[in-house]
């Protein structure tokens, strides 16, 4: 884990309630791994006390860029800094995806809600290199929550658009566009992030199929390296239940591991 307090700004994109922001800092961008995570303090000032969780969304070179949604006090601030102000970060944190070249030529899918989408850019970044096919899946409520959208297809990525309300793309959940294109292809392996809702269907939907699947979990978290038990979770370890820290034993977890919420079954 590295603490930077002054990696700067040096770069900044909105979409309304979505923002990118890059972050100038050489020693965590030379670590940082797909499904890794960055702990940002977001002033300098006792409110908010607690630094906020970020998935890594890619790494260019010396920066490393998180995307987020503005959907709270934290998030809100974190939104109204400017280029060239600087953060105190830590990181990278968690153990992030599983990649090898056993995906080399390989179908894979990526299937990420909303918000969700933020660390699985940079999961297809390091897939390309691997030399795997992707086929990168993304849902929102509305065309609004597809910021990111021409970043992927600029990127060169096989990408398929699914709106709730119909306003672009395929109309209705992404995880109805996902099965009903099953039928026409089978990845070896999926990768996910998003709702969890959406993500559990995306688990029952694999586990039906017998396809190996990784979901990353949000959580809240207080230190994001395990020291305050603020983000643990139920999850399965052989034929035992256990509880683990998700900043820790995660972000990322594979289908077999996660408990869902019985309201997400």
């Amino acid at each position: 884990m590295i603490k930077d307090p002054q990696a700067c700004i040096v770069r900044k994109e909105s979409w309304k309630d979505y923002h990118l922001l890059s972050l100038e800092s050489p020693k965590i961008a030379l670590e940082g791994q797909p499904g890794q995570f960055i702990m940002v303090r977001i002033t300098e000032h006792s409110h908010p006390l607690l630094r906020r969780p970020f998935s890594i969304h890619s790494i260019d070179g010396r920066n490393v860029e998180i995307f987020f949604l503005s959907s709270g006090l934290g998030t809100s601030l974190l939104s109204q800094k400017k280029t060239n102000d600087t953060l105190d970060i830590l990181g990278p944190l968690g153990k992030g995806f599983n990649l090898n070249d056993h995906f080399k030529e390989k179908d894979v899918t990526i299937i990420g809600g909303g918000r969700g989408i933020a660390p699985l850019y940079f999961l297809a970044q390091r897939l390309s290199f691997l030399g795997a096919s992707i086929r990168i899946f993304y849902g929102g409520k509305t065309l609004a929550d597809l910021p990111l959208k021409d970043k992927l297809k600029k990127a060169g990525f096989d990408t398929f658009f699914s709106t709730d309300d119909g306003s672009f793309g395929f109309k209705g959940l992404i995880t109805d566009f996902f099965k009903a294109e099953l039928e026409i292809f089978t990845p070896i392996h999926i990768f996910s992030c998003g709702p969890e809702p959406m993500m559990a269907k995306i688990a029952k939907i694999a586990q039906k199929k017998k396809i190996p699947a990784e979901f990353s979990l949000e959580s809240v978290m207080g230190c994001g390296f395990g020291a305050c038990w603020s983000c643990v979770r139920k999850i399965r370890r052989g034929n035992k239940e256990e509880w683990v820290k998700i900043c820790e034993e995660g972000p990322v977890f594979s289908a077999d591991e996660i408990i869902w919420k019985e309201g997400d079954k």
